[in-house]
């Protein structure tokens, strides 16, 4: 049996009531091409009173109405369209969106403009507090209740987490850490060499090195490492749509996701912070000695009698809100990402930043409330 020919085709006839074309087939993209030209030719020569007859048609799209229309003219009264309701519907469809008048939006420029992108930035601002206000209540909820129950955590997540966030950085915390101590122990031997106060560089490295840069460095490394892999990560599975699917299972991204990271980082940053108080120290012991000349056990006698253990423990009691600063930015910055790889650039380099900017603020924050309980 032969398939029936369903090729585009037309005819023109003459009725009472004027010319009347009779189109047949499938209207499609794929079939109206050549057709398109001649249907056009027939109708510009009987448009006065013309009339259409698609009850033949069998399927149409967009580019076969466009077609039809093209071919009738502008401002064609469907009313003299003899066709089912479906394929009037498209025509319909079609010839409003020809009407449309693509228009150009007016570049606002000077002031206007200025203005404009301020009141969009303050707009933005308040957004992104209150987002930020919701994961830090949802973050909150999922560790209360993880304290309530200790089985929904994830232990096999957070040991792997642990080890790829924290024990993994050891080498380049320890590895900065003993460069900053050395340039600081350089800096201190050669400025107080000028007033023969050198023994006193030794001060200088303990309480710079124990008090700030260990939890500093620390952090900052934290933040562009761990901070842009938790959101790359999580972004990844949010345009993946592997986050929706856990959520159509029952399962809490939050719990699955979010506290794993956020008690991996809080976990090791006090081990990662005591790797860089060494090294640290470690590297204004070898300044102090190879430029000064003064011993290893000067050294950490003068450190032992004159700085105190009090200041490790100092930066120690920033390294909870560090972890928590940057686990919580790096994931809320994953779960805001889009469906594109542009957002997913956009929001790993907002974690970054962010987290930086944050790390210095608490930073400042804690030297200031310390400064005024003289710790």
């Amino acid at each position: 049996m032969a398939l029936m020919d369903r090729s585009a085709d037309f005819s023109l006839s003459s009725s009472p009531q004027g010319p009347r074309l009779t189109l047949r087939g499938d209207w499609v993209a794929a079939s109206v091409e050549g057709v398109d030209a001649a249907l056009a030719d027939a109708a510009r020569g009987a448009r006065e009173g013309l009339t259409l007859d698609l009850n033949d048609v069998g399927r149409m799209d967009t580019a076969g109405a466009y077609a039809i229309l093209r071919a009738t003219g502008e401002g064609f009264d469907l009313a003299r369209v003899d066709a089912r309701p479906e394929t009037l519907r498209l025509l319909q469809l079609v010839q409003e969106a020809r009407s449309l008048k693509l228009t150009k939006a007016p570049r606002a420029r000077g002031l206007h403009e200025l203005t404009v992108r301020v009141g969009k930035g303050v707009v933005d601002m308040a957004v992104e507090a209150t987002d930020t206000m919701v994961f830090l209540g949802h973050l909150l909820v999922v560790v209360a209740r993880a304290a309530a129950n200790p089985r929904r955590i994830r232990f096999p997540a957070l040991v792997s987490l642990m080890e790829r966030a924290g024990f993994d950085a050891i080498p380049i915390v320890a590895t900065t850490a003993f460069f900053i101590g050395a340039v600081v122990g350089l800096l201190g031997a050669n400025m107080l060499q000028q007033f023969g106060a050198q023994v006193y560089a030794v001060e200088l490295i303990g309480i710079a090195v124990l008090r700030e840069f260990n939890i500093i460095i620390t952090a900052v490394l934290l933040a562009g490492r761990s901070a842009s892999a938790f959101a790359a990560e999580i972004g990844a599975m949010k345009m993946q749509q592997e986050i929706d699917a856990m959520q159509v299972l029952g399962v809490d991204p939050y719990e699955a996701l979010v506290l794993p990271r956020f008690a991996a980082l809080l976990l090791t940053i006090p081990l990662l912070t005591f790797v860089a108080t060494l090294a640290g120290l470690f590297g204004g012991l070898v300044v102090v000695w190879t430029v000064l000349d003064l011993s290893p056990t000067f050294f950490f006698q003068r450190i032992v009698d004159n700085v105190g253990a009090n200041h490790f423990w100092v930066a120690l009691s920033k390294a909870p809100v560090m972890a928590a600063v940057i686990a919580g930015i790096g994931c809320r910055q994953g779960l805001e990402v889009g469906g594109d790889v542009e957002s997913l650039g956009r929001r790993v380099t907002a974690a970054v930043v962010h987290a930086i900017f944050a790390i210095i603020m608490i930073d400042a924050a804690f030297a200031l409330i310390y400064m005024e309980l003289d710790i």
